[in-house]
């Protein structure tokens, strides 16, 4: 880790790719799902704010701020489904972690592979504490970027190993199975969402279009089935009928940030939820009956990107897998910024001088 004052330890996209795969992504998910259930357990220790949301009519640029009062992290994030017809992607996001002390950064870090990591291994945690434990099925509603990562990650926490598929570009599912063909998993493609939900032990919706949609309604969700919605983060963005909420038992991360942004908005404001980490904690009951249908409102929360960096951070010293930036200022003397500037100018006129 770098000492110098100025330099802050920095993790690019390459390096990003080149960790998770020096680690082994299963692994990494395992070992990411374990940093996120720590700090559900201690949940009450963390400054808790809805994220920050700047909306426009094509998308949403958010903060996500918390701190556990020795470290501070947040992720700049953005939302906006029509960027991939323009060869972008919807969802990008870079992270910082702090010592709230000094105030200084001690990580740099992207996070648009990261938060489809740590998506995937909270929707997994949830589902460890809510599905029936002999859940192997899964129905993957929506294959854009995130399905595979969800996929794995159920895989590495809960032994899923069938999945069956469906999107509205038929495409989209053949990238993801062929994505996903050599990794254990037996797939179907299928036709519609009705199709899909057949025979699964649990559903994830992880769509991306920007508006209220009905990709599951009630006649679709049977008795003991669990439900991971992870497509609606944000106002006026759904992905189930309201009936499916009324029949079942909903957890959520933060209920002021899912109220606003996640499948409840749809309900009164005093509809009951139960907090996930009260499940974790063993403050609350999770699944208690076979026949129960479970629903994770999952629309991601400060304290799970938190965990990524805190894993990553953890991982640096062991991988070497980042770079160093020159992000702060150091002066010899900490109140002399501006002769920190002229002393550069004489530096660069020295430079400059024929010799």
């Amino acid at each position: 880790m770098p000492e110098n004052l100025n330099l802050v330890p920095f993790v690019s996209v390459e390096a990003m790719m080149d960790l998770v795969l020096s680690i082994g992504t299963e692994r990494f998910l395992r070992e990411l799902a374990g940093y996120i259930e720590a700090d559900f357990h201690r949940w009450e220790s963390f400054d808790k704010t809805p994220r920050v949301a700047s909306h426009s009519r094509d998308g949403v640029i958010e903060l996500m701020p918390t701190s556990d009062g020795r470290l501070y992290g947040f992720k700049y994030v953005n939302g906006h489904p029509k960027n991939t017809k323009s060869g972008r992607q919807t969802v990008t996001a870079f992270g910082v972690l702090s010592d709230v002390d000094s105030g200084y950064p001690v990580l740099l870090s992207e996070m648009t592979i990261l938060t489809a990591l740590r998506t995937a291994a909270t929707s997994a945690v949830a589902a460890r504490h809510l599905a029936r434990s002999n859940a192997r099925c899964m129905a993957l509603i929506g294959n854009g970027a995130q399905s595979e990562f969800q996929a794995l990650a159920f895989k590495a926490l809960l032994g899923v190993d069938r999945l069956r598929l469906h999107d509205i570009d038929p495409a989209a599912s053949r990238r993801c199975r062929d994505n996903l063909s050599a990794l254990g998993f037996s797939i179907e493609i299928c036709g519609s969402a009705e199709q899909a939900v057949e025979g699964a032990d649990i559903v994830t919706t992880v769509t991306a279009d920007k508006q209220n949609a009905t990709i599951l309604t009630d006649n679709m969700i049977g008795a003991g089935m669990h439900i991971n919605a992870v497509g609606g983060d944000c106002p006026g963005k759904t992905e189930l009928h309201r009936d499916i909420l009324l029949r079942s038992d909903i957890f959520v991360e933060f209920p002021p940030q899912t109220r606003i942004e996640g499948e409840i908005q749809q309900l009164d404001k005093d509809h009951p939820v139960t907090e996930l980490w009260r499940v974790i904690a063993g403050s609350a009951p999770g699944r208690t009956r076979a026949d129960q249908i479970t629903l994770f409102d999952s629309v991601g929360f400060a304290t799970e990107d938190f965990s990524a960096l805190r894993y990553v951070r953890d991982k640096l010293s062991e991988t070497g897998r980042f770079d160093t930036l020159d992000l702060l200022a150091d002066p010899d003397e900490p109140r002399d910024l501006f002769g920190m500037l002229l002393r550069r100018q004489a530096l660069t006129q020295q430079a400059a001088a024929p010799q």
